[in-house]
């Protein structure tokens, strides 16, 4: 009978420290890029999710169990593969990333070629067909096709009226980098202004690596456009904007997207020549209004944008922004929904998960559709903006009047 006991104890004991280790932090990846051109945005986009993993666990993490976020560096497109390798390698269910598009797409593709979850919290490029209508890749934030298609639709139902300008009658001409992020954008652009039926004076596709910025605006010049959309990065945003105003190219309006004419440094180094300009994107954590959001993504955003401020001496911008709601929106209503902690659990809690557009802190909702579907990747209550260079140094967003810190003024360049 003694016996009995001791191995009665013995086997409770063991299932003790089972019971234990199941109870253990949640390991979640990362892969962001904290160095390199694409540095300074991986960064504050990762310690977005690390703000939002500490606001979960400092009330009572996942169903009681803290989140733990691993992160592995990819500066660029070669590295990613070998850093998603050794994610997959932890065994962790889900992986957040990545900031940049040309980081993205092989993510997503490896994530769906191993069965692993891939949360993309920041990147808005193309990804390939098989990521895109897999059941395992989920993009929490607005597309860069969705971002090219909102630029079009305030050029067209906004500013142009606004400035006494008839749509219908102006020439349209869309510029883009040709790689995954411009490629996104560009085409969106270019099927909202073919499917609204406005003029296409045509498409200037580029790549970065020896550009002909002279060229380039001499051939957008010669097409009589008068509406430019663009899609570029930084040093390219702004040598086509300053070869733009050399070459005196007689513009109405025009809206860039995301990675230049939304950014500071454009402003900056602009200065006069930025004014009027338009970019479609992502709202910074500073510039929304957390009363103008449900309660409790209002309370998040106080906490974090604060935080933000505190530890990194800085006010919280997009990538910080997008990087908090999309983990948090993880965090606390993808994972308490999923039955186990695996990736198919979690993927299917993921798209039956519904969330009402300002119940997120970044001022969106969530909802994804049935795999197999073209943007069944693709959130569908994603949030974008568009900001306004007012003037010299000086930005706002201007629409939707929801998240509009001023009024749009317009201003014929």
């Amino acid at each position: 009978m003694r016996r009995f006991a001791v191995v009665l104890s013995l086997a409770a004991l063991a299932g003790s420290i089972v019971a234990a280790a199941d109870r253990g932090p949640i390991t979640v990846g990362a892969i962001y890029p904290t160095a390199g051109t694409q540095g300074p945005g991986g960064i504050a986009e990762y310690h977005g999710v690390l703000l939002a993993a500490e606001y979960v666990n400092a009330r009572g993490g996942v169903d009681g169990r803290d989140v733990r976020v691993v992160l592995e560096q990819a500066d660029s497109s070669d590295q990613a593969p070998r850093a998603m390798e050794r994610l997959v390698a932890r065994k962790v269910p889900v992986i957040l990333g990545s900031y940049g598009s040309t980081i993205s797409r092989p993510a997503a593709d490896l994530a769906q070629e191993q069965g692993i979850v891939f949360w993309e919290t920041g990147a808005v490029g193309e990804l390939s067909m098989a990521a895109a209508q897999g059941d395992k890749v989920f993009r929490f934030p607005p597309t860069g096709a969705s971002l090219g298609r909102a630029a079009v639709a305030f050029a067209r139902d906004q500013l142009l009226p606004a400035l006494g300008r008839a749509p219908g009658a102006l020439r349209y001409s869309v510029v883009y980098v040709d790689d995954d992020y411009g490629r996104a954008v560009g085409e969106g652009a270019l099927a909202e202004v073919r499917e609204a039926g406005l003029t296409l004076a045509g498409a200037f596709p580029y790549r970065v690596a020896g550009a002909d910025y002279a060229g380039i605006i001499g051939r957008i010049k010669a097409a009589d456009t008068d509406v430019l959309l663009v899609s570029a990065y930084l040093e390219d945003g702004i040598a086509l904007r300053e070869e733009s105003v050399k070459q005196d190219l007689p513009l109405v309006a025009s809206v860039g997207t995301s990675s230049s004419y939304c950014m500071h440094e454009f402003g900056a180094r602009l200065g006069r020549d930025a004014v009027g300009l338009f970019a479609s994107d992502k709202p910074d954590g500073h510039v929304l209004d957390p009363a103008k959001l449900m309660p409790r993504a209002g309370a998040a955003l106080r906490w974090a944008r604060s935080e933000y401020q505190e530890r990194y001496n800085h006010e919280m911008t997009a990538p910080a922004l997008t990087g908090f709601a999309g983990a948090l929106a993880l965090f606390e209503n993808v994972l308490p929904a999923a039955d186990a902690l695996t990736p198919d659990a979690i993927a299917a809690a993921a798209r039956a998960v519904r969330i009402p557009r300002g119940a997120l802190p970044n001022g969106s909702g969530m909802a994804f559709g049935p795999p197999g579907e073209p943007g069944a990747s693709d959130n569908l209550r994603a949030t974008s903006v568009i900001w306004e260079w007012v003037s010299p140094g000086e930005r706002a967003v201007v629409w939707p009047p929801a998240f509009a810190t001023q009024p749009l003024e317009p201003i014929e360049l």
